[in-house]
């Protein structure tokens, strides 16, 4: 395909206006203009608006320190791609589909885009056959996961949280816990976070053996805001081409609320005014075609794991109550319990999940969810009390219940593998029937007798216990 030659008019941050000279059609949104910096870097610009008659406004995806004005531009015909190949497992990729990880070139004849309209028919195909009804279950091993918020195949879990607050790591223990158990495939893709955590992340999957069951994609907090938002689309393509090979696929992606935050720089930046909230007028529509593209087929699926970063802690923001709107599962990480030491600090009242059904997790699992939610309520209303006059004014009922519900609290925490770097205690994977039955023994009084610091940082209760 012929390219088409423009040059450059205006530089505005990761904005870029090119002008194209000898008319005919502009390219088209989303394809791809090159053009070399004064020092013989490539910089790539991806369109996104025409302006008449003749000139495209993009955003470039990796740093535009150095282009000229007039500087010549070229338009190669396609999108953004990747290599379709196997070889993808165990590598690290860029934005642009280019290793990061100081190895060898990814060859392949097939190159793919990162965008993909979804058509009438795909989406019949992931909601409307018997089998998209069918809901298998995925155990990870963590408690309060598997009990309060189960992972079905197919399904998407937000996991909220302010900054420290343990999101990462609770991804990352997810991601350990389902590979190493049920030898799935799984794409990571890392979205304006630090360039620390992304090095660590790459030497623990070396260190725990998942690297070569893994794709990582990155487009760094350092990178421009074309690159973190479009890091996304990436990440969820590469997810798409190993789905279509008919594996299973987790992909997890830290953080949603970042490619959230990269759309409203770019916004800002390609003049567009603002919605009344201070978030870009497309924040919906964008957040909507993100997920959209995680969707399950005849064949096989992809479960999404999400971290969303929650500004001072409000929980109301525009940008999370949007992603909010998509997910089956949403994990709340709440700053007291980190205060007091339960980790992971899942707060299992603000947790929501659309899987706690006695028809799709049975009846027994079901009814000890309800009974902790009960006592959990019922402790946050008696703090209140305990915090003014005492544990001693309580009657025998009310303290039976509050230290009840400490107990469920501190068998809820859990030693984690990904983190016995950093606490020296070994992790322990617990299965969903020792935690059910954990439970159930807490509630019903049998454990009574037992002080509640025995039950902190512990995997499943001892058998000889109850």
């Amino acid at each position: 395909m012929a390219q088409q030659e423009g040059r450059v008019i205006a530089v505005e941050g990761a904005v870029v206006d090119v002008e194209f000279l000898h008319g005919g059609a502009l390219p088209s949104i989303y394809e791809v203009v090159r053009v070399t910096s004064f020092d013989g870097k490539e910089i790539v610009l991806e369109v996104v608006e025409h302006h008449q008659p003749n000139i495209c406004r993009c955003i470039a995806l990796n740093p535009t320190h150095g282009i000229r004005r007039n500087a010549a531009c070229f338009a190669i015909g396609s999108q953004v791609t990747f290599p379709a190949t196997k070889d993808l497992f165990g590598r690290v990729f860029n934005v642009l589909g280019h290793p990061i990880d100081g190895g060898a070139v990814v060859e392949s004849d097939q190159r793919l885009p990162i965008r993909r309209i979804i058509s009438a028919q795909e989406r019949a195909g992931a909601y409307g056959h018997e089998e998209a009804l069918k809901f298998e279950m995925m155990e990870t091993g963590i408690k309060v996961i598997d009990l309060l918020s189960p992972q079905i195949k197919g399904a998407k879990t937000g996991i909220f949280g302010g900054a420290g607050l343990g999101k990462t790591i609770l991804i990352l223990e997810i991601i350990h816990n389902i590979i190493t158990k049920h030898k799935g495939s799984c794409v990571f893709t890392g979205v304006g976070e630090r360039i620390r955590e992304g090095n660590e992340l790459y030497y623990e999957f070396v260190r725990t053996g998942l690297l070569e069951r893994s794709i990582m994609v990155f487009g760094q907090m350092n990178e421009s805001s074309g690159a973190r938002f479009e890091a996304a689309q990436m990440g969820i393509a590469m997810a798409e081409y190993v789905q279509d090979q008919g594996n299973d696929v987790l992909f997890f992606i830290d953080n949603v609320f970042r490619f959230a935050q990269a759309g409203a720089e770019l916004s800002a930046l390609l003049g567009r005014i603002p919605s009344e909230t201070g978030y870009q007028p497309t924040l919906m529509a964008e957040i909507s075609e993100f997920h959209e593209r995680i969707r399950s087929s005849k064949k096989s699926s992809i479960t999404s794991v999400e971290a969303i970063y929650v500004p001072a802690d409000d929980l109301s923001d525009p940008a999370v109550v949007a992603i909010f709107a998509h997910l089956n599962s949403a994990l709340v990480l709440s700053r007291d319990y980190v205060q007091r030491g339960l980790y992971p600090a899942v707060d299992p009242l603000h947790s929501t999940s659309g899987f706690i059904d006695p028809l799709i997790i049975g009846h027994r699992h079901f009814n000890v969810v309800q009974e902790i939610f009960r006592h959990l309520q019922k402790y946050q209303d008696l703090q209140r009390i305990v915090s003014i006059i005492g544990k001693e004014e309580l009657s025998k009922e009310e303290k039976i219940i509050f230290e009840r519900a400490r107990k469920l609290q501190n068998f809820l925490t859990q030693p984690f593998f990904t983190g016995e770097l950093y606490s020296g205690i070994k992790g322990v994977y617990v299965q969903l029937e020792d935690t059910i039955a954990g439970c159930e023994k807490i509630v019903s009084g049998r454990m009574d007798a037992v002080a509640e610091e025995k039950f902190y940082m512990i995997g499943a209760l001892p058998k000889a216990e109850g």
